[in-house]
């Protein structure tokens, strides 16, 4: 495989979506939302409870908790505990669902939207091999996905520490098991839905087909991503390791297939999946 390939296939991809205000400004915006602004106003709220006499609701919810979370909870009031619950706990599924969903409207579009602008002739009869525009479209939708993980992990720690952590007397963020989930967990869930929505978009006809068939693959996805968050944040340790490990092998497998299935005249539009 020749990686000066790959690396011109992502770079003019990136280029591309940048150059697209009206693309990647909302997805900006979508990150935004859910990695600053609903947490902020969540553990602000959480964080006056104290003052509006909701205390003992605060108290009943936080004692309903499984063990483990309680066991885990710091502060020394009843709504500290429960601003430290919601920040590591309740909240660590915008960490799977807002870097796939970024990624995975990145990808929906990356081959098809090469015959709908006229270059995907070009590409079929240039020398670069399928393998190489596969993992190169590849990188192009991941990079998006995991700036967004970073970037957005970022703000949110800062959100949480300035909070919460205001509360419970020190920063406190992030935790062992964020850190897994960020590092380890999260990019193989991001990698697989993208090998199976590139493949959707190699066969579709349209973009806006691709973008339909890639929110089916998505969801099954974020709804999984849901329950692996919250397991991995409780219990950072072998389980979750296992966790990542397995989601790395599907990924590869899932990109493995989808680089052997691409064919040139899907870039023209005339093959059929086998």
């Amino acid at each position: 495989m020749n990686w000066g390939h790959v690396r011109i296939v992502a770079g003019t991809d990136l280029r591309r979506l940048f150059k697209s205000k009206d693309y990647w400004i909302p997805l900006v915006i979508m990150a935004g939302l859910f990695f600053v602004i609903i947490p902020l106003l969540v553990l602000t709220m959480l964080g006056r409870l104290e003052q509006t006499g909701f205390v003992t609701q605060v108290t009943d919810i936080v004692g309903r908790l499984p063990a483990q979370v309680t066991d885990a909870a710091r502060g020394e009031t009843a709504t500290a505990r429960a601003g430290y619950i919601a920040a590591v706990f309740l909240l660590a599924p915008i960490a799977i669902i807002v870097p796939v969903t970024i990624s995975a409207a990145v990808g929906s579009n990356v081959i098809v939207g090469e015959r709908e602008r006229g270059t995907g002739e070009f590409l079929a009869h240039s020398p670069i091999t399928m393998r190489e525009l596969y993992v190169g479209k590849l990188i192009a939708s991941l990079v998006p996905g995991f700036l967004a993980t970073i970037v957005g992990f970022s703000a949110y720690a800062l959100v949480v520490n300035l909070t919460v952590g205001a509360s419970i007397g020190t920063w406190f963020f992030p935790t062992a098991g964020w850190v897994m989930l960020i590092v380890w967990v999260i990019p193989p869930f991001i990698a697989a839905a993208l090998a199976v929505i590139l493949r959707i978009s190699a066969r579709v006809k349209s973009a806006a087909a691709a973008q339909q068939a890639s929110s089916l693959v998505t969801l099954p996805v974020i709804i999984l991503s849901y329950g692996v968050s919250a397991t991995v944040v409780i219990a950072p340790g072998r389980s979750a390791f296992a966790i990542g490990a397995i989601a790395w092998i599907v990924a590869i497998a899932l990109a493995a297939r989808g680089a052997s299935k691409m064919k040139r005249e899907r870039l023209l539009g005339v093959a059929s999946e086998t």
